[in-house]
């Protein structure tokens, strides 16, 4: 193949060439392919363009989305044990993205890429510490009551992580990993602060634990029950370092915050702390927990707190037993339905609802009251409960629909019941000519988790509900064993709800949030500068310090700035590669044989790997991604040396 003299010549000579002559072909035929410009605003099929064009957005009741029109929301999904999240549009059901989190994918190479494993976490050697995740809710950063576009973030159950996913690039930009907890389910953000009143934005995200644990979990102590328990945990939503925790009585399940920032709260399906399915189900009311957010770091800040084994995270105590007067008080358990699932705040900020699961109802916390309970103008903690209907087998999932409708998903009637939260309290004060159910509707089949447009926050606006049901037998061909799962999307603009459309889910998504398309300001273009490991003309080529070689290199469509690689078997190799390209849509992917190397670069991105060439021969490095009428001929020779 020639001497090295040679091959570092021509590396040269096509290091000066790249960004000349051929680049200029690259980007004319980019530009003939890709044909937007380089912001995207006011292309063809932008929100601009695409209302401009039908004059109006889509009303509710019509699922079908012409083609060349955008969706009116964006619907962010966990993907269970995929260990990803997923963005869907609505009302069509598109599937618009699969955003790796806790997953290895090698489309875009997230765990493989250094980048990305530098996010993910690794262990000594350089090998991720989890290769695998189990995502059930993602929620987004709020501002004034409402979602802000900045972030989202999404839950790992099996390894107790909290990831955050930049909503500009829909990627995840940090993962941390929660101390001294299992099954960590439930998160929300608050959002406002708690202490500082002028601050009305996302700064903490709040963390509910399933599983109680060992404290130390270090081996000893397996079978006293007394140093056994659950916790839970305040993330800071800007560093996303683990603020605190609080133990707690119980478990934790799902989370829910106040929109005056003073509350978290967490549904306890196992007040009974028990070990085996039977004692779980024991008591026949079980709780929801509220943590008072500010007296709980008072307490923190004042030193009043524990850590647990090598941690040093602050540890507050919020059993009952040491926290018996209401006015010193970090938590409030307020009694509701037997195991429920679920809390939601209502977007008047006047109410949590918890779903019984095991009882027919649905519990109505008045906020304000629980307030009073923790000033000490309350009697017992029941006092705030102000509604109980009963509602139908299985309650599940709340969400709202911003006009004092309740919407909840029935798991064993396989319906969605809407129910009216006002009437439902008149009935409780002793009004027995009310009737709080409005409607109900059959679903296919076992609906889990449901969520409105917009429900979670002040602006809920009531067009449409997601019934995301857990089985779908006889709904779609059959493709073997495994089943799909079943969205089905309920138009509830009217008094009566209709199903306007149903949609596969691959196996397993869980919660989901749906967000007004006008929110989300997402780059089409990164910026080069931010990659402060950018190739350039200047630093491109091989670089080599004893037995480890870096080689710089760039893409522009259609070509890689080196035709040929050279490097010897044994050697560690950092490939570090940079797209030229500015042309919105316009990735390169980059794919090395027999060396499970494959990742993409967007427009002005930079990524690397690094990896040992430990078996030699002649290997054609190729782009992955299609971007040019030349794609195929877009590849470089590796050569390893023996």
């Amino acid at each position: 193949m020639g001497s090295d003299n040679e091959v570092n010549d021509a590396q040269t000579n096509s290091r000066r060439r790249f960004l000349g002559k051929s680049a200029a072909l690259g980007l004319a035929g980019a530009g003939v392919l890709a044909g937007c410009k380089e912001n995207g605003a006011g292309a063809p099929g932008s929100a601009s363009a695409s209302a401009a064009a039908a004059g109006k957005s889509h009303g509710a009741g019509k699922a079908h989305v012409e083609p060349g029109q955008l969706d009116d929301y964006y619907l962010f999904s966990s993907g269970g044990h995929s260990g990803e999240a997923r963005i869907m549009g609505v009302p069509s059901g598109r599937t618009l993205r699969r955003i790796p989190v806790f997953n290895i994918d090698p489309m875009v190479g997230w765990g493989i890429t250094n980048e990305s494993k530098a996010i993910m976490g690794t262990k000594p050697d350089g090998s991720l510490k989890y290769t695998t995740g189990d995502t059930h809710h993602v929620h987004g950063s709020y501002k004034d009551g409402t979602y802000d576009g900045r972030f989202l973030w999404v839950n790992d159950k099996i390894h107790s992580r909290l990831a955050r996913i930049r909503m500009d690039t829909m990627e995840c930009d940090k993962i941390t990993e929660l101390p001294n907890v299992q099954g960590f389910h439930g998160i929300f953000p608050d959002k406002c602060d708690p202490v500082d009143k002028s601050v009305n934005h996302t700064t903490r995200v709040f963390c509910g634990a399933e599983f109680a644990i060992p404290f130390p979990n270090d081996g000893r102590d397996l079978d006293d029950p007394s140093k056994w328990g659950s916790l839970f945990t305040c993330v800071d939503a800007e560093t996303m370092d683990v603020r605190w925790q609080v133990r707690v009585d119980g478990n934790m399940d799902l989370t829910a915050t106040s929109y005056d920032g003073r509350f978290a709260c967490s549904n306890q399906y196992n007040t009974e702390n028990a070990a085996d399915q039977a004692g779980m189900m024991a008591a026949e009311r079980d709780a929801c927990v509220f943590f008072d957010v500010a007296r709980v770091e008072a307490l923190v800040k004042a030193g009043k707190f524990t850590t647990i084994g090598s941690s040093k995270v602050p540890v507050v105590d919020g059993r009952k037993a040491v926290n018996a007067d209401p006015k010193t008080a970090v938590t409030c358990y307020v009694p509701v339905g037997k195991n429920p699932h679920g809390v939601n705040a209502s977007p008047d900020g006047k109410y949590m609802v918890c779903s019984g699961k095991l009882s027919p109802t649905a519990t109505v916390i008045e906020v304000a009251l629980v307030a009073k309970w923790f000033d000490g103008e309350l009697k017992t903690e029941r006092d705030a409960v102000v509604a109980e209907p009963e509602i139908g087998l299985g309650p599940l999932h709340t969400a709202f629909d911003g006009k004092g409708n309740a919407f909840t998903t029935l798991f064993l009637d396989s319906q969605i019941v809407k129910w009216n939260v006002a009437a439902a309290i008149a009935q409780f004060k002793g009004d027995k000519t009310v009737k709080p159910v409005v409607d109900r509707v059959d679903v296919h089949y076992q609906p889990g988790h449901g969520y409105a447009s917009m429900g979670e926050t002040k602006d809920a606006d009531g067009k449409y509900f997601n019934s995301g049901n857990k089985f779908s037998k006889d709904r779609f061909l059959p493709v073997g064993p495994l089943h799909s799962e079943t969205e089905q999307l309920i138009d509830i603009t009217g008094d009566q709800m209709v199903i306007i459309s149903d949609h596969t889910a691959y196996p397993e998504p869980h919660d989901a949030i749906i967000v007004r398309r006008d929110i989300v300001k997402t780059r089409q273009i990164y910026n080069m500068d931010d990659f402060p490991n950018k190739v350039t003309a200047d630093n491109a080529g091989i670089t080599r310090n004893g037995n480890k070689v870096h080689v710089r290199l760039m893409s522009q469509a259609p070509a890689f700035s080196m035709p040929v690689i050279k490097v010897k078997k044994g050697d560690e190799v950092t490939l570090t590669l940079t797209n030229y390209d500015k042309v919105e849509d316009l990735t390169h992917g980059c794919a090395l044989p027999t060396y499970n190397i494959n990742f993409i670069v967007n427009p002005q991105e930079t990524k690397s790997v690094t990896f040992k060439a430990d078996h030699a021969g002649a290997f054609w490095m190729y782009c992955t991604h299609f971007c040019h009428a030349l794609h195929l001929e877009m590849r470089s020779r590796f050569l390893v040396e023996a």
